[in-house]
């Protein structure tokens, strides 16, 4: 085992995501359709921080557990620094929601101290991935869509039971311990 690390998992369906269809044909309808994303993608986010091992052994220990995706429905990108790019396609901008006070995944963590003899801290997540027409201020219009407001404004975060976080120009690493709402308080 290495010393304390992180460690993103972007989980994926292989197949058409029925959230990420409906929610972009929602998305469209939204003021006419002006400034709606030409697609969006879901991703799962899960972070692993604690004494993690090399990138091989990684991923044959997370591929062993159903605690973190299915790799017969889903697929996964593992990222390891910041540097690492995040699996997104050019001119995506990406929209993390996470369930107040939810964002800690103890079976998992359960599952990696019994496996491994070492305890890991488990968060997570949900990363939107928007891509908008070439012309649009695409860091706007993400930020319009991602908070819900009411019927016709918002849509991808319920202010009510959940919190959200806007990525720049590159995804933080880690991610999900760098909102309040991920250590419990609000945003």
């Amino acid at each position: 085992m290495s010393s304390r690390g992180a460690a993103q998992l972007w989980v994926r369906l292989r197949a058409d995501d029925p959230e990420a269809v409906s929610a972009l044909a929602v998305a469209r309808t939204m003021d006419d359709g002006r400034g709606a994303p030409v697609s969006l993608r879901r991703f799962r986010l899960v972070e692993l921080r604690g004494p993690l091992p090399p990138r091989a052994e990684l991923e044959a220990l997370l591929a062993r557990s159903i605690q973190f995706y299915n790799p017969q429905k889903e697929a996964v990108r593992l990222r390891l620094a910041a540097g690492e790019p995040a699996p997104l396609e050019a001119g995506e901008r990406a929209v993390l929601v996470v369930e107040r006070g939810a964002v800690r995944r103890p079976a998992a963590e359960r599952w990696w101290a019994a496996v491994t003899g070492r305890a890991v801290e488990v968060r997570e997540g949900v990363v939107w991935a928007l891509r908008f027409a070439p012309g649009t201020a695409a860091a706007r219009a993400a930020a319009r869509l991602a908070v819900l407001r009411d019927r016709r404004r918002g849509l991808l975060c319920n202010p009510h039971a959940e919190a959200h976080r806007l990525a720049g120009e590159a995804v933080p690493m880690p991610w999900l311990t760098l909102t309040r709402a991920a250590r419990g308080g609000k945003p």
